[in-house]
């Protein structure tokens, strides 16, 4: 009986930590408003670091990322550089699917992103095949991405498997001052 108790207290308490999970919507009246099309569009430098599920970091890495967008289609072209001296090469195609939602593929996503924006966020939420130790892992990926200013984004992903923490991105996205794309 007494673990009957423990399992129902526990359930009730992921329910309502499930209930209060923020949505994009959350931050529809927050400014500067995010047009990805206008942000990712031109040269951008990022900063970043990986953590393990108990806060260590394990990686610290900087990309470039060249952006385009033809229509409604988005070209992200990002070119990563770790701690370690390892490089590794990710392009994004992002595609427009309604006035505030996205789909993004790459060749490391497991079928498709999808993004919704809403005033100054926007939330990506997909599956990345990656490799660690050897293997690789398919890990639920919850990205947030916040406009700070015309020319900076923070960003967060938590990762998980089976609804277990397992670690954290985290990033610093800078414009380039008149950034064309190359």
């Amino acid at each position: 009986m007494k673990l009957h108790r423990i399992f129902a207290a526990g359930a009730l308490a992921l329910a309502i930590a499930g209930c209060s999970t923020p949505t994009p919507e959350t931050y529809a009246k927050q400014t500067p408003a995010l047009d990805i099309t206008k942000y990712f569009n031109g040269t951008l430098d990022a900063h970043g670091m990986s953590q393990d599920r108990s806060g260590e970091v394990i990686k610290r890495f900087v990309v470039q990322m060249r952006c385009t967008w033809n229509g409604d289609t988005g070209i992200l072209d990002e070119d990563f550089v770790y701690s370690d001296g390892t490089r590794q090469k990710r392009i994004w195609t992002l595609t427009r699917t309604g006035p505030n939602t996205f789909t993004a593929t790459a060749a490391d996503v497991v079928g498709s992103a999808r993004g919704t924006v809403s005033g100054n966020a926007l939330r990506w939420q997909y599956v990345l095949a990656l490799p660690v130790d050897g293997k690789v892992i398919n890990m639920d990926m919850d990205d947030w991405m916040f406009l700070i200013d015309d020319k900076v984004m923070l960003n967060r992903t938590a990762m998980s498997k089976f609804g277990v923490n397992l670690g954290s991105v985290t990033l610093s996205f800078t414009k380039r001052t008149g950034a064309a794309p190359q």
